[in-house]
């Protein structure tokens, strides 16, 4: 049991981020639990987001520097997995082809002219809402990268997948789903507990935007899609956190 949680993790470390982490062989023995540790990778983002928050108090750059680093960092750390979810999602949901049709375009490795747009518009809005975190927020948004991983990973083990094979199946097949289900509502649970200590106005605004995210990709996955894949879980993170980090600053600066 020890080896299969260890290899897990290696496996969930390997695949969602860039961290430095010892091999494992990716067979079904050993990813059994691996989607428990997805949101480990969120851990580590907030962490690294919240140091460089710290950091800004001390380092002589100016706000523009500081807020471009807040973008960068979940970038480096997820190695822009779940971006390509976003920027695929924006090209297949644009064409306004079949279901069939647009499942072929979440397979295209070619960007189209609306992931561009996507990403570009994504970008500026992320830049404008970090350049308003202040103290008030800053521990709510990066609580945020954790239970957008959460939701995520539950999805993965609980809504129907678009097709047979691709990275959602991989992962979901092998899985010991009632675990993972379990494993991502303690973790969903203790994100909503933090969140309203830290900040109840704030944090209850990041809930609002997680969950109003999360039922909103549901519907769309279910509908356009005929069920979840990848590329689309990777959309609900991007999202998800947008979203968060919107509605905080948002609540913080009204209320």
């Amino acid at each position: 049991m020890i080896k299969q949680l260890w290899n897990g993790f290696k496996i969930s470390m390997a695949m969602y981020s860039h961290i430095p982490t010892p091999l494992a062989d990716w067979n079904d023995d050993n990813m059994k639990y691996s989607m428990c540790f997805f949101p480990v990778v969120g851990m580590v983002i907030g962490a690294v987001m919240y140091g460089w928050y710290l950091l800004t108090g001390i380092l002589p750059f100016g706000n523009t520097f500081n807020t471009a680093v807040y973008l960068v960092i979940p970038v480096l750390i997820s190695g822009g997995l779940h971006l390509d979810g976003l920027l695929d999602t924006a090209d297949a949901m644009s064409s306004w082809q079949t279901m069939e049709r647009r499942l072929e375009i979440l397979k295209d490795s070619n960007s189209g002219a609306f992931a561009i747009i996507t990403g570009l518009v994504y970008f500026i809005l992320y830049f404008g809402v970090m350049s308003e975190v202040s103290g008030k927020t800053i521990g709510v948004i990066c609580i945020g990268f954790v239970l957008s991983r959460s939701l995520s990973g539950y999805s993965v083990v609980s809504f129907k997948k678009a097709r047979k094979t691709g990275l959602a199946v991989a992962f979901a097949n092998p899985a010991q789903k009632k675990v993972v289900q379990y494993t991502m509502i303690g973790y969903i649970a203790v994100c909503t507990v933090v969140l309203l200590l830290l900040d109840p106005v704030a944090g209850a605004a990041v809930l609002v935007g997680a969950f109003g995210v999360f039922g909103y990709y549901h519907h769309m996955a279910m509908k356009y899609f005929g069920g979840i894949t990848g590329d689309l879980c990777g959309f609900f993170t991007q999202i998800s956190e947008l979203a968060m980090a919107m509605l905080a600053v948002v609540a913080a600066a009204l209320l």
